[in-house]
């Protein structure tokens, strides 16, 4: 089976496929003939050493895939081969993985293939933070940066879904443009735009009850000051670059609660819930109520440029990796 390889850490730009023997199931697990691979911004941060989990070269990308059952190993009873499926695990970004069964799930015969391997992380991550961590109720004013990317949009949905308020944050009109066609209700340009006079304008100086922030550096500390009085701070991640040192005093001034959100620890301290969440999501996308955006696909061979194109912003929603089988 090919496999898009990094044979060392740093540059994006030094990817190659090669040959590798094909897996095998063991107990409980599941060999799956890829068809698609999500790719996101975590993947950005494996390949330049900088992300939570660490593996040693030479590896591949992606956390996500779909494709079809090609084998099952010993005590496996939900899953047989020929089964469409979608699932997580390790490296990928290959033409055929060897997985937990308790992280793959089937799909309905209306969900096509890029979709089912680009929306569990993105939407797996924003569905914890939003229901899980920031308890968003209806009637709530959700504020989003980066709302053009893969968990931005995700965000956007899945606020306008439980009834809140979206206010979406982005860096150019294009972008804007497409938060709008996902349902968001306010468009702010932190680019061009003075954010904290901006989020006190649209919520008439209350404040939002729940940010959600995968971006952070600069535009934490407005949005921290812009908490309306016991509204969540969800810290998803640093897209951005820099961590953002934030003053503990404004959490106590706005009795506003700064939460973090590592939704892949999560799916490891706390399985059945995750399990469940994602089932959830299925239902909803089979539903028609959730939509994903993809607005990139990529064969295997060109992993590293869908890799740099998610580095340098020149992609918005989801990129997919396809394997061409």
């Amino acid at each position: 089976m090919r496999a898009a390889l990094y044979k060392q850490l740093g540059s994006i730009e030094n990817m190659v496929v090669e040959d590798l023997p094909s897996p095998t199931e063991k107990k409980g697990e599941v060999v799956v003939s890829v068809k698609a691979i999500g790719i996101a911004f975590p993947d950005v941060l494996l390949v330049q050493g900088k992300y939570q989990v660490k593996f040693d070269p030479p590896f591949s990308p992606g956390f996500e895939f779909s494709g079809i059952v090609k084998a099952v190993g010993e005590g496996v009873d939900a899953f047989k081969p020929g089964d469409a499926v979608m699932g997580r695990g390790y490296q990928c970004c290959r033409e055929e993985v060897a997985v937990d069964a308790k992280q793959v799930w089937k799909i309905p015969a209306s969900m096509n293939f890029g979709v089912a391997a680009g929306f569990g992380m993105n939407y797996g991550t924003t569905y914890h933070a939003l229901k899980d961590r920031g308890q968003l109720k209806a009637g709530e004013t959700l504020l989003v940066l980066g709302a053009s990317g893969g968990v931005g949009i995700a965000a956007v949905e899945l606020g306008k879904l439980m009834g809140a308020k979206v206010i979406a944050c982005a860096s150019t009109q294009d972008k804007l443009d497409t938060c709008k066609r996902v349902g968001a209700d306010e468009l702010i340009n932190y680019e061009t735009q003075d954010l904290r006079a901006e989020i006190k304008r649209i919520t008439g100086g209350k404040g939002v009850d729940v940010c959600y922030d995968p971006v952070g550096d600069k535009f934490a500390d407005p949005c921290v000051r812009s908490m309306a009085w016991g509204g969540r701070y969800l810290v998803i991640g640093f897209a951005a670059g820099e961590i953002p040192k934030i003053p503990l005093n404004l959490a106590l001034l706005k009795g506003c609660a700064l939460v973090g959100v590592f939704w892949g620890d999560f799916s490891r301290r706390e399985p059945e819930l995750a399990y469940r969440n994602t089932e959830e999501l299925i239902r909803l996308i089979a539903m028609g109520k959730l939509k994903p955006y993809i607005s990139a696909t990529y064969p295997l061979e060109h992993t590293g440029q869908a890799l740099a194109d998610l580095l340098t912003r020149k992609v918005q929603g989801k990129v997919v990796v396809t394997t061409g089988r």
